[in-house]
């Protein structure tokens, strides 16, 4: 398994614009990723401005497929007009959970 979080700070007044472009994102991830296990947009209670993501895939190679997909990449392309910074990127390598297939 091969996981990332990914903390978004949004500029103030653009969390709908970006949760739009997050929901038409995930709606091709859930139809054409096979490998993508888990891909989650959260709000943070509190701070209208902040997004966390937590995805979870099959291995790397899963991954880098995920990143070459053409709405990935137009989310990617599309997303700085509503980030006040850059997000924050944590990898991570899971070592025990429940809710994820062949873990627990």
């Amino acid at each position: 398994m091969f996981g990332l979080v990914v903390l978004f700070t949004l500029k103030e007044g653009q969390g709908e614009p970006f949760d739009a472009l997050t929901r038409e994102t995930v709606a091709l991830i859930r139809t054409e990723e096979p490998g993508t296990l888990v891909y989650t947009c959260h709000a943070v209670d509190g701070d209208p401005s902040a997004r966390v993501f937590y995805e979870l895939y099959r291995d790397r190679e899963a991954f880098d497929e995920h990143e070459r997909q053409d709405h990935v990449r137009h989310f990617l392309s599309q997303r700085g007009q509503y980030m006040d910074v850059d997000p924050r990127v944590e990898f991570l390598n899971l070592q025990e959970g429940k809710g994820v297939p062949g873990v627990g």
